[in-house]
């Protein structure tokens, strides 16, 4: 990966609030929490899903709140972070607890909404430096697939379905998120584009992950659960917020 760029500093920075859903990641979570805490982001709520290993312990070593969702699904986990959100939290940062979203390059994901020119900005893990082996080829071509979709229905230019992104409090609010599964991360680009939402995209890359199994891609079980999530999830939103 490229040089970091700076932390970002300054009373607005206390404003901001990460939520990281995870499960079994105890090899990657400490250096995830530390990573994000060290860009000067002060609340790190991670929410875990029921893992059988160290992931809370190590978690909460390194600073985080952890909350502890028992029901399984992507969705749910995060919204169990929203409604751990301390009261000051006025923007939202979302990544991955496997280590695979840099977390240096959380100041370019922030700067858009501290500067006042975005209310969402996405994380598109396709452009920027990318380590080989770091996305599977089912998670480029499901990207490319929502990226013409999206273009397609709303006119948006989202390159990819990262879960590194962050909005503001009450934008997120506004959207109305409802999806519980694997279609969370696919919703909330549609809701931002059908409403509207000022947004921009930035080239954040992808690592691999630092350790443990990827709960979707190489499990072929898995990837069809989340294709099947994702595929009606756009089909059922579509129609909804076509007649909304």
């Amino acid at each position: 990966m490229r040089d970091a760029v700076e932390p970002l500093t300054g009373p607005e920075m206390g404003a901001v609030a990460a939520i990281i859903p995870c499960l079994d990641e105890e090899a990657a979570i400490g250096q995830v929490v530390a990573g994000v805490r060290a860009q000067g982001v002060a609340t790190v709520i991670v929410v875990d899903g029921g893992s059988r290993d160290a992931t809370v312990a190590r978690a909460r070593m390194a600073g985080a709140t952890v909350v502890e969702e028992t029901r399984r699904g992507y969705g749910r986990a995060v919204q169990s972070g929203i409604a751990a959100l301390p009261p000051d939290a006025a923007i939202v940062l979302f990544l991955d607890g496997d280590g695979s979203d840099p977390p240096e390059r959380i100041p370019d994901v922030l700067t858009p909404i501290l500067a006042g020119r975005a209310d969402f900005v996405h994380g598109t893990r396709v452009k920027g430096e990318r380590e080989p082996g770091a996305l599977s080829p089912q998670q480029v071509a499901a990207g490319r697939i929502a990226q013409v979709l999206l273009r397609l229905f709303y006119g948006a230019r989202f390159s990819d379905m990262s879960p590194f992104r962050a909005i503001r409090r009450d934008a997120l609010a506004r959207l109305g998120m409802r999806e519980e599964t694997y279609g969370w991360n696919l919703e909330m680009l549609m809701r931002v584009a059908a409403a509207g939402i000022a947004s921009e995209e930035v080239a954040v890359g992808q690592r691999r992950r630092f350790g443990g199994v990827s709960k979707v891609s190489g499990n072929p079980r898995a990837v069809a659960a989340a294709s099947w999530s994702i595929a009606t999830t756009f089909l059922r939103l579509a129609a909804a917020l076509r007649r909304g």
